[in-house]
């Protein structure tokens, strides 16, 4: 069945309207839409003054959306995406080339992120544990919560961000800089987009750490409540190199309950503290599995690990994100599962996950430390 179009959809959206005549899309933006099960995901962008105002509409927007042909089901939510600033221009006027990693790499010149007020790292000490899934996830979630937000992937060898959000096409390049690709309400940069995915990233660490840097200070990321990075794995010169060229706020370390994954894991809380890094918290992903037939909870890797463990190194526990295939279904689809599914178990996990680091990230603009 093929999938509605925008056009479509627009037109279906602007024939629903409030008591004053004002339809949706009078107060929002079309973002991004995408038919899974026949089920249609639609993301609308806007502002906080005016979700609530569209807020009471949804229900009947999701109604008339259901006559689109093959549409048994819809879904539309409301994100807090705000467009891109401008590019700045590079000094002197001139157009300042890209060379991600390549030889001759350059430092990036002037401040680095100079409208990102908060910077927040996604870490694990090990891969596999679902580190990538679980900063998305927050990402897409924070901007639900209504702040603004950009997902850095800073796995330069194994970039998986554009898959999981849906992202195919290049960034656009203005004036030597990179703007970021726009998807479910936030903005999102990767080495992923400027490389074929079947291409082995084969870099020594310089390389590696120059590229890093560029998609730090070459993307204009403009003005961000919080920037989320997805780290790779380890406790490596990534994590160095981050530290030392922009501020964390904080760390979010993602464990899973077997205790082979928490020693790698007390690793990495170990190194954020001597980068004198807080810790925000720990979170358990793949904490449990339910059966989608009977709903029996097994332990397959045990439970309750990562909160012993972060009630022993004193630093919250976040949640627990349980094994469900629809997190790996929806992530391969490129429709983070806050989105596919925020009533599941896992979406509305992720969504509580977002709700509280959303409120550090509020505390620490409103203190000054961001």
């Amino acid at each position: 069945m093929t999938e509605p179009t925008p056009a479509q959809i627009t037109d279906i959206l602007r024939q629903v309207r409030d008591a004053d005549g004002s339809t949706i899309l009078d107060h929002a933006a079309l973002d991004t839409t995408m038919l899974r099960d026949g089920t249609l995901h639609v993301a609308l962008a806007t502002d906080r003054a005016a979700a609530g105002r569209i807020q009471p509409l949804l229900p009947a927007a999701e109604q008339a959306l259901r006559a689109l042909p093959g549409v048994s089901a819809a879904s539309v939510i409301l994100t807090a995406h705000r467009p891109a600033s401008a590019p700045a221009p590079a000094p002197g006027g001139g157009h300042r080339p890209l060379n991600l990693g390549g030889p001759g790499s350059r430092p990036t010149q002037g401040p680095i992120l100079p409208e990102v007020r908060t910077v927040i790292a996604v870490a694990s000490g090990k891969g596999g544990v679902g580190k990538s899934t679980t900063a998305v996830n927050l990402a897409v979630g924070l901007g639900m919560e209504g702040l603004r937000v950009g997902l850095l992937d800073a796995d330069i060898h194994g970039p998986s961000l554009p898959r999981m959000m849906g992202l195919h096409q290049p960034p656009q390049i203005r004036e030597g800089r990179m703007a970021p690709l726009e998807a479910w309400g936030i903005r999102a940069m990767s080495i992923g987009l400027l490389v074929d995915e079947r291409q082995a990233m084969i870099w020594r660490g310089p390389m590696v750490m120059g590229a890093l840097g560029q998609l730090l200070g070459d993307v204009e990321w403009g003005a961000l409540d919080v920037l989320v990075v997805d780290m790779p794995p380890g406790t490596g010169d990534a994590q160095l190199t981050l530290a030392q060229k922009v501020s964390l706020a904080g760390a979010v370390i993602v464990s899973t309950p077997q205790d082979i994954a928490l020693l790698d894991a007390r690793r990495g809380i170990a190194m954020f503290e001597k980068m004198n890094v807080p810790v925000l918290g720990v979170v358990e992903n793949m904490s449990y599995f339910c059966c989608p037939n009977c709903g029996h909870r097994t332990d397959l890797f045990g439970h309750g690990g990562a909160r012993s463990e972060a009630d022993a190194l004193g630093v919250p526990f976040l949640g627990e994100i349980p094994l469900l295939a629809d997190i790996r279904a929806s992530a391969d689809a490129g429709a983070p599962i806050v989105i596919s599914a925020p009533d599941s178990p896992a979406g509305q996990a992720y969504r509580a996950l977002a709700h509280t680091v959303a409120a550090t990230v509020r505390r620490a603009t409103a203190s000054g430390r961001a």
